[in-house]
């Protein structure tokens, strides 16, 4: 743990210290702050059976340090407190979501990757958080975390009141939605807990189980991760199974489905942070306008975002199983052949065997006339913008007002 003392400023202690730590935080731009002990105990099994399923996938790292994850004082011995915060990153000023998801000609990226890497933002919030505290605390010890070590940040964040896990395993607030990064500190200091949520608010409500494009959610806060479109545009590194190809429409980064149709997301706040506006047009970018970006466009345009660290070739892999995935009229989905085929051979073997299954599906769908309209999961669009859009399977998205 980092120490700081500086003994000429007042010293503060106990709920004193910790509602004076939430005005800090909330001067600092953070939408929430709350403070937890380091008992995780009730959530350790459930994790280690998850870990058991393999529902982890490739992702190594979510086992590699055993209970340093669920036992918070074997990370960071010491630790008697932890303090969770969270930051909206949903901008009201980009395009619509479900706008750009129901276009066959248009990339969709999920909401949080249109903007700055927020590891950055978080970490600099949370160490002026600190040096506030350290001003006020003789022998401070902490650590600060935004998803960059094995922390259970989602049981922390109940915990600390920040909201309810919800079915998707996302944490809800029932006044903010869901839309919002989490952070941590972890810290020596005996702060008084804040009240749990000991209720989960989803009731008997299951359209983010029923909306996931992959069935992804088998279980009650439980991902299988292997068949996340979020895991396999980001994590994964390999050939997508070709099953799950289609169904993962034209998402390249990531997916909010569970997001889009989560009634308690109608009282999401929107970001106060220019950072995580839009950089690049990501919002409303085309497939082919992407695609048409070399490697050193690539690497410049995407500088400072978190899509950057996938690298150009998975980049390519997503986009070319998007174009596939394309149910629209012949003259688009030819102009899609001609631009796969334009990279066949030039970036790698895996992205020449997505190149070659996309066109595969597209010759046949140009073959069989296939430009109807209808609802099906990918590339489904409503060609009067005018007209409502409704999601793929349940009745109605509900976007932040």
């Amino acid at each position: 743990m980092n120490q700081a003392s500086n003994p000429s400023q007042p010293k503060l202690s106990g709920k004193t210290l910790a509602d004076q730590i939430k005005i800090w935080g909330q001067e600092l731009g953070f939408a929430d702050i709350g403070i937890s002990d380091t008992d995780l105990s009730n959530y350790e099994v459930q994790y280690f059976n998850w870990i058991g399923e393999n529902f982890h996938g490739e992702m190594d790292y979510m086992q590699r340090h055993g209970t340093k994850r669920t036992r918070p004082n074997e990370l960071e011995p010491g630790t008697s407190s932890i303090i969770s915060v969270r930051l909206n990153y949903f901008d009201n000023d980009a395009e619509q979501a479900t706008q750009q998801l129901h276009n066959p000609e248009k990339a969709y990226v999920s909401r949080y990757a249109l903007g700055k890497d927020y590891h950055k933002l978080i970490r600099k919030r949370l160490q002026a958080l600190a040096d506030k505290i350290h001003a006020v605390c003789d022998n401070f010890h902490y650590r600060a975390f935004t998803d960059s070590a094995p922390v259970l940040e989602r049981p922390i964040a109940e915990k600390a009141g920040l909201g309810f896990i919800g079915k998707n395993s996302l944490i809800i607030h029932p006044r903010a939605g869901s839309w919002f990064f989490l952070g941590e500190i972890y810290t020596n200091l005996q702060l008084p807990a804040d009240e749990t949520f000991h209720k989960q608010g989803c009731g008997p409500c299951t359209a983010c189980m029923d909306e996931c494009p992959t069935q992804a959610i088998v279980a009650n806060t439980v991902i299988d991760a292997r068949r996340c479109i979020s895991y396999l545009t980001i994590e994964y590194k390999g050939s997508i199974p070709t099953e799950l190809r289609p169904l993962m429409g034209n998402r390249i980064y990531g997916c909010d489905d569970c997001q889009l149709v989560c009634p308690w997301n109608r009282f999401t706040q929107p970001t106060a942070e220019t950072a995580f506006k839009d950089q690049q047009h990501l919002d409303s970018a085309s497939l082919i306008d992407l695609w048409s970006w070399s490697e050193p466009q690539f690497m410049k345009n995407l500088e400072g975002s978190p899509i950057r660290r996938i690298g150009y070739a998975q980049w390519n892999r997503n986009l070319a199983i998007a174009m596939g995935n394309a149910k629209a009229e012949n003259l688009l989905l030819e102009t899609f052949i001609t631009h796969l085929k334009s990279k066949l051979g030039k970036i790698s073997l895996l992205v020449d065997e997505h190149i070659e299954w996309a066109i595969m599906q597209l010759t046949t769908r140009v073959a069989a006339n296939s430009s109807q309209t209808e609802t099906t999961r990918p590339g489904h669009i409503e060609k009067d913008s005018n007209i409502s859009i409704k999601p793929y399977v349940v009745k109605k998205y509900y976007l932040p007002k």
